[in-house]
């Protein structure tokens, strides 16, 4: 049994009345996890409230309060492939993830993910992520190592102001040319809740995409997404008809299987570059992770 020294959290939404239990809304927001394993992590003292405090099946909902629990796993896969740190000060770390890692506890993973990888390796526990990458990505993550200026690196992120770059090889006609596509449109949770879909409304995803090379049968991209919606590139490659290759969630979902270490998704965080907000400097990080290429 692997159960996470870190506690995750989730946070209790605004509902109408009559409120759920607790217990209801753990078992409806996680659903691959059973309501028995729910009640004896209660009654053991493993899920608790923003004070520390155990929550008990007499806990009353509220919404917009935080629930912590520790996640756990029966039996965790090893990643066999190794992380690198690149950069580390009193604010930050930066680092470059290996395919098939995934970059926080999730699932069937607690222990083989980034973060808790960094935990061990550093000694700092403190330390949290500014982004996200898939787990099937490999490349630049960059994460706070100080709370007091974690909010200033952040709010780069959240205003777009770090400038992504990504590299990715598909499929493509031999006769293909060069051409470069700005990609706007709207990417919503699908079916199932793993996987994303474009949808109508407002745009929420924006990239901009260069095709830069042909090989025979396969392309290689530069990516830039000016947004950071989950799957994004993912999906507006797969929209263009150039599904990334290894890609085993677009444009088709693959059937489930055991990872194969030896067709990585062919996609890579290459580089990250931003203002730094302290020091007003350009800090920019590079991967040397390449793609089969």
């Amino acid at each position: 049994m692997g159960i996470s020294k870190h506690p995750s959290v989730v946070t209790m939404p605004k509902t109408e009345k009559p409120y759920p239990s607790i217990l209801a809304f753990l078992c409806r927001r996680f659903p691959a996890i059973s309501e028995e394993t729910w009640l004896e992590r209660i009654s053991n003292d493993k899920v608790l409230d923003e004070k520390s405090r155990p929550i008990t099946l007499d806990t009353p909902y509220a919404p917009l309060m935080r629930i912590f629990y520790f996640r756990e796993v029966c039996i965790e896969q090893v990643i066999p492939f190794a992380e690198k740190v690149l950069f580390i000060d009193d604010d930050i770390l930066v680092a470059c993830k290996p395919h098939f890692l995934p970059v926080t506890p999730g699932g069937k993973y607690v222990d083989e993910c980034l973060l808790n990888r960094l935990r061990r390796s550093t000694g700092i526990d403190d330390l949290a992520p500014l982004h996200r990458i898939d787990r099937e990505t490999a490349g630049i993550v960059l994460f706070s190592v100080n709370k007091k200026s974690r909010g200033l690196y952040s709010s780069l992120f959240m205003n777009g102001l770090v400038e992504k770059t990504y590299h990715a090889v598909s499929h493509c006609r031999q006769y293909q040319k060069k051409a470069s596509w700005n990609v706007e449109d709207r990417i919503e949770r699908g079916e199932p809740g793993f996987r994303m879909k474009t949808a109508s409304g407002n745009v929420n995803a924006r990239s901009v995409i260069h095709l830069v090379e042909v090989k025979e049968e396969v392309a290689r991209f530069v990516l830039h997404p000016l947004t950071g919606k989950t799957h994004q590139l993912r999906i507006h490659m797969s929209g263009l008809g150039f599904g990334i290759l290894n890609d085993r969630y677009y444009p088709e979902l693959q059937a489930e299987s055991p990872d194969n270490f030896s067709i990585p998704l062919q996609l890579v965080a290459r580089k990250l570059c931003f203002k730094d907000p302290l020091t007003g400097k350009i800090r920019q990080y590079e991967s040397e992770r390449g793609l089969l290429w």
